[in-house]
């Protein structure tokens, strides 16, 4: 069974906010004791954060769920409930997340970045936060709000500053395995490496680098053939490629031939991949005896001939893409996280609704136990101080008809006394 993993689906859920309180001051000797409930905790966010002590998105195969601590309710005697904790979820280095249309939501390369996948629910307000000079002993309190809860799609993209890529059998994970501590499979059939493998390389005077062996690449790879995206993607963070080609293909294809393919679906994945600087390489040299392309080095990874020299230039190669300040393998995607917009709109539902959309007058209706007395007047009292109404009015609803706020529906009348004193059940 496979331990690498880079694909996979998440669903994270925000904690709920906790309700206030209704209470009044009970004590001796205190005449009329006035509201005291205390206000509700909020809910724990889930955060992704980047750590470089994980190596796939094994964890969360089969286990998908992250969800974040709830809040505590308020308590009499103006005890505020405590807030839920907050749900750390680790992810690799160079994760990708993307919502379930593909839209590219953040991206995690570097140790330490941390993205708000689900935020907690505010906690509910306790009934002394309603006392006012015209109803001094408020019953209501606002109940809490629940966390937000959705899917995600989590994408791995290694981070190495070489990655091999050639044919299926051109001898890229015998070569990691002569270069460097990793041990991939080795076998002489092709497609024998299903999963990226990464060795670290250090060079005599203790220079270290990332290679990462990428599963053989065939024609069609970029319309993703033979698994092609899930292996080309892994190339888009590599400061160098180098292209491997067996001297002693088992398909008769030249190594001429087997570089124009390899470039071309480069080119068709991610044009700006060859702009990378790159190394052009015959493998098989000890077996294989067709000329490779002008200019390529020739190696053995089996006797090891020209290897020494093949590392020299992927050090010098990596050297100079890390004092560039526009390493291509290290670019980052600009990603907007834009804020949740203030205010609110009117919309016709396809039933003929007037549905106000917007997250301060969703919450007042749904925070607030509408059955409790004086809560639904509080709540539209506050829904015209916003303006809901007069909106509405330019919408064009007239007396009669529906309107629709978050879950809560009513009938609209010119007449504030017909509006309805509590939610439905």
């Amino acid at each position: 069974m496979t331990q690498f993993v880079d694909e996979c689906g998440l669903n994270v859920r925000g904690g709920d906010g906790a309700a206030g309180c209704v209470s009044f001051r009970r004590e001796a000797h205190v005449a009329k004791g006035g509201p005291d409930g205390g206000d509700g905790g909020r809910g724990g966010n889930v955060w992704l954060e980047a750590d470089h002590n994980v190596a796939s998105l094994l964890a969360f195969k089969d286990h998908p769920h992250r969800r974040a601590g709830n809040g505590r309710h308020g308590q009499g005697k103006r005890r505020h409930g405590a807030g839920g904790d907050d749900t750390i979820v680790r992810v690799p280095m160079g994760t990708s997340v993307r919502d379930q249309d593909g839209a590219l939501l953040a991206d995690l390369a570097a140790d330490g970045d941390r993205w708000l996948a689900a935020a907690g629910g505010a906690g509910g307000m306790g009934n002394v936060r309603f006392s006012t000079r015209h109803n001094r002993a408020p019953a209501f309190a606002e109940q809490g709000e629940p966390g937000e809860q959705r899917w995600l799609r989590l994408e791995l993209k290694l981070l190495a500053d070489v990655a091999l890529i050639g044919f299926p059998n051109a001898g890229k994970s015998t070569l990691i395995s002569r270069i460097s501590a990793a041990r991939p499979k080795i076998a002489d059939y092709p497609f024998t490496t299903l999963e990226p493998n990464l060795g670290v390389v250090r060079t005599a005077d203790d220079f270290e680098m990332v290679v990462a062996d990428i599963p053989g690449l065939i024609a069609g790879a970029s319309d993703g053939r033979g698994l092609g995206h899930r292996f080309l993607r892994h190339t888009e963070r590599a400061r160098v490629l180098v292209v491997l080609l067996d001297l002693a293909p088992v398909d008769d294809t030249s190594p001429v031939e087997q570089e124009r393919v390899l470039l071309e679906e480069l080119g068709a994945y991610r044009p700006e991949l060859l702009e990378r600087p790159r190394i052009v390489v015959g493998s098989k040299a000890d077996v294989g005896h067709r000329e490779p392309p002008a200019g390529a080095m020739c190696i053995s990874a089996v006797t090891g001939d020209g290897l020494p020299g093949l590392i020299r230039a992927m050090a010098d190669a990596v050297r100079e893409a890390r004092a560039d300040g526009e390493a291509a393998g290290r670019a980052r995607d600009v990603v907007v996280h834009r804020p949740v917009p203030e205010g609110f709109r009117v919309e016709r539902a396809d039933d003929g609704a007037y549905v106000v959309v917007g997250r301060a007058a969703e919450r007042t209706v749904a925070l607030s136990d509408l059955t409790a007395p004086g809560a639904w007047e509080f709540a539209r009292r506050r829904l015209q101080r916003m303006g809901v109404e007069r909106a509405l009015v330019r919408a064009g609803i007239t007396s009669g008809d529906t309107a629709r706020i978050g879950a809560f529906e009513f009938e609209y009348h010119d007449d504030e006394d017909d509006f309805p004193t509590e939610a439905p059940r």
